[in-house]
């Protein structure tokens, strides 16, 4: 602990009674009354201490400084936080590079500017590519960090210092503080993701691109892009055109759908990476494939009558319809013993591949229930060959470990198992194999599960119950499935399947709270979390995404400022 300051992560005496006081104002006081006993940050970072006096004001003569030397990427980190700050102040907020050589003989900073800093300080190894240090002053905010990674999510943490205001999209009256604060922080996983389904309603660029900004704001790091189902294939593949002519012309309920040309994507895994996010692409298979085989029959040339797999179910409301626009599972599947889907599979890999410069192929895998177990094994066998082939590490469902898979690939757990019970086989199956897993349980983080029965009334699945905010916070992924600790877990991702879901607007509603409760899950050490905490922290979240025109389900057991 400083001697200058009182930290509020350490376990002193009078901590233990203020979160005490805090909880029982949680339970008690009417809404809207309580406030954190910190910053509200999310995540909570990993050491955050309130220093005594004054904090920094930021005003017209601020200016955004990166050392002289600094590599472009720092000065994109300072050009992104000036975008993110000039609308809601009016102040220019202006660049500058210069020598940080600042402080005087007496090892004290030069107090002559005011001014928000972003510096390197050489060292990713203590606190890994992503830490950063933070500490406000009257005279300066300074963030230092090993990387550019580390200095953006610094940035992050330095917007939530400031008042909810500065999210608004136009000029307000301010004033502009931040506390005096000293921060350390480091994430827990290395893996903290959102997935989103684009298969089942097509989202559009913008859309995606919105919801990417929404996760750059909590500090994710990956987004796992869900390019192809029975009911839409969205992202083209030029040497067969009819995967996005033909299949990406419908979605649930038969609507137009859409696609994303190879331009777009290309704009997506920018728009991202500059946010510090990794596009995992995944091309589901060897089911969920029937938008692919209607647009190329000899995909499931093995099915009788050369039908779409669909049509299996005779006398159904799907029966003689040329695409799926239900919501079903299970029914459709690749023909893994003839050449040709190796010849698609080679030829969809590489494409995607080529333009996604992260390291991850996902290759889906669940819920293939019309191809045999060691039909399944040899077609993943092979998929692990062509994805290798192409440079990227696979990963698919827990289901992919029962395949062959080589150390290092990912399985991702999103049965509603814990404990010992069988649903967690496959996660332990993976570890005994060396992979590496990735945590989502649908009970747990599946944001298209409804908040409570009914709620919300027209949006979200019950399949695996219902999910409180608080029941997507209280759970620890290294100690979810017995055998599956923190030294195989890669990380959590949050998925958002799009069953009922059409647009933005409908994936903020089930995203938001609970996405940011992820968002901390990944980020802050277990120990550092508790529920009547940080619903406080969550609460304070409200007005700004109010500003944001953020569409959040105000959960009855947040007290958020304005009542709910």
């Amino acid at each position: 602990m400083s001697s200058t300051g009182t930290s509020i992560r350490m376990p002193t005496p009078w901590l233990a009674v203020a979160l005490a006081a805090a909880t029982v104002l949680a339970l008690v006081a009417p809404a809207g009354a309580q406030e954190p006993a910190e910053p509200p940050i999310i995540p909570r970072p990993v050491s955050l201490e309130l220093l005594p006096g004054e904090g920094f004001q930021l005003t017209r003569t601020t200016r955004i400084v990166v050392d002289v030397r600094a590599p472009d990427d720092v000065v994109d980190v300072a050009r992104h936080l000036r975008d993110l700050l000039r609308p809601a102040t009016g102040f220019a907020l202006p660049v500058t590079r210069r020598s940080l050589a600042w402080e005087d003989e007496h090892g004290r900073p030069d107090t002559r500017h005011n001014q928000i800093v972003f510096a390197l300080d050489g060292d990713a190894g203590s606190l890994g590519r992503e830490g950063y240090t933070l500490d406000s002053s009257p005279h300066e905010v300074r963030i230092e960090a090993g990387t550019a990674e580390g200095l953006f999510r610094g940035l992050q943490t330095l917007r939530q210092l400031l008042p909810p205001e500065i999210e608004a999209a136009t000029p307000q009256d301010g004033p502009w503080t931040v506390p005096a604060v000293s921060i350390v922080d480091y994430p827990r996983y290395e893996w903290r993701g959102a997935h989103l389904d684009v298969a089942r309603h097509f989202l559009t660029v913008e859309e995606v691109k919105r919801y990417i900004d929404l996760l750059a704001q909590y500090k994710f790091n990956r987004f796992h892009l869900h390019l192809s189902d029975d009911q839409g294939w969205r992202i083209e593949i030029t040497s067969w055109p009819n995967l996005t002519a033909i299949g990406g012309s419908t979605e649930v309920g038969g609507g137009p759908g859409g696609y994303f040309t190879q331009e777009d994507y290309v704009e997506l895994v920018e728009y991202a990476a500059e946010r510090y996010i990794t596009v995992v692409p995944e091309i589901d298979t060897p089911g969920h494939t029937n938008a692919a085989e209607v647009s190329y029959p000899e995909l499931n040339s093995c099915r009788p009558d050369n039908l779409p797999s669909h049509r299996l179910y005779a006398g159904s409301q799907w029966a003689n319809q040329p695409f799926y626009t239900g919501t079903g599972v299970g029914f459709s599947s690749l023909c893994v013993h003839d050449p040709v889907t190796y010849e698609f599979m080679e030829d969809v890999i590489s494409e995607i591949a080529a333009i996604t410069p992260g390291p991850y192929f996902h290759i889906g895998g669940d819920e293939a229930y019309q191809t045999p177990e060691a039909d399944y094994v040899m077609f993943m066998d092979r998929m692990r060959d062509i994805i290798a082939a192409n440079g990227k590490t696979m990963m698919g469902w827990a289901e992919v470990a029962r395949a062959n898979t080589l150390p290092g690939s990912i399985a991702q757990h999103w049965s509603t198992a814990t404990g010992g019970q069988a649903g967690g086989n496959l996660a332990r199956t993976a570890v005994a194999k060396g992979m590496k897993v990735v945590m989502s349980p649908a009970n747990r983080v599946y944001m298209d599960m409804k908040y409570a029965p009914g709620v919300p009334p027209n949006l979200g699945l019950t399949w695996a119950g219902t999910v409180s905010v608080m029941r997507s916070y209280t759970w620890d992924p290294g100690a979810h499935i017995d055998g599956v600790t923190d030294e195989h877990v890669l990380g959590v991702e949050a998925p958002l399947w799009t069953e009922t879901i059409a647009n933005i607007d409908h994936a903020e509603t089930m995203a938001y709270p609970r996405l940011a409760g992820v968002a901390e899950i990944g980020w802050t050490p277990q120990a550092d979390r508790d529920w009547e905490e940080y619903r406080l922290r969550l609460a304070a979240q409200g007005p700004r995404w109010d500003l944001m025109g953020v569409d959040y389900y105000r959960a009855p057991d947040v007290p958020w400022p304005d009542g709910g």
